[in-house]
């Protein structure tokens, strides 16, 4: 006669184990009542482990961020002449959004917790900006050589998170409901129209993870069409923007 038995669970590896550990403590404590010793203990870790993949108890609320940066400036490098520029920085901006829509739960306790606390929010804004600048470098070297190049690359770049980030708040702000591409794609194919080569026939965005159940491949025809001047200043962009989104 044999016996069997079920095989045990797999451990999650230390770093998730690390991020579970110290959000679990956030949620029941509070972050700023949460300390390293607190998180590597419930995790069942020592000081050293936590402090190998993560450098502060910061970048444990952000453990993706810097695979996400390294992911787009990987996206930008492959990129040739054939790509059209402002497509190609709305299409690495999506990459951003994949990585959030991952894991809706763990995106929307992040999304309460860095608006608790004052510091986190001045992290948010150095990672954001740290994004803003990859798109901005890659631009500058396509805009190379043109009239206002440099200008042009900062305010695109500055545009396209802006967009970005003001469809995701709106999701993050929803509880993760809805389908946050369809949101992101309205808000950055504005940003494609305003700035992209005119002469270039639409093409689809790159999706990041599966369709909604029941949408059509092609999408839906919302479509909304603003026009602002060439001259106006970015503030005044982003503010038709998020009127023209019912977002003001």
């Amino acid at each position: 006669m044999s016996s069997s038995s079920a095989a045990p669970a797999a451990k999650p590896p230390m770093r998730d184990a690390l991020v579970a550990a110290a959000f679990q403590l956030f949620l029941e404590r509070g972050y700023e009542q949460t300390t390293v010793d607190d998180i590597v203990a419930l995790a069942g870790v020592g000081r050293r482990s936590f402090f190998r993949y993560f450098p502060s108890k910061e970048d444990v609320v952000f453990p993706d961020h810097e695979r996400c940066l390294a992911d787009m400036t990987a996206f930008l490098a492959a990129s040739d002449e054939e790509h059209e520029p402002v497509r190609r920085v709305c299409d690495a901006a999506r990459l951003v959004l994949g990585m959030y829509a991952e894991n809706p739960t763990f995106s929307v306790q992040r999304y309460r917790l860095t608006k608790q606390v004052p510091g986190l929010r001045a992290y948010e804004l150095s990672v954001v900006w740290r994004y803003e600048r990859a798109l901005a470098e890659y631009l500058r070297g396509r805009f190379a050589g043109r009239p206002d190049g440099t200008l042009r690359a900062d305010v695109v770049a500055a545009a396209v998170v802006a967009a970005h980030n003001n469809a995701l708040r709106s999701w993050l702000r929803s509880d993760g409901l809805g389908d946050a591409g369809a949101a992101v794609d309205h808000a950055l194919g504005y940003v494609q129209r305003a700035f992209g080569n005119a002469a270039e026939p639409a093409a689809a965005p790159v999706r990041i993870g599966p369709l909604p159940a029941g949408e059509p491949a092609g999408g839906p025809d919302d479509v909304v069409v603003l026009v602002s001047r060439r001259d106006a200043p970015l503030w005044r962009v982003v503010q038709e923007l998020e009127t023209a989104l019912g977002r003001a």
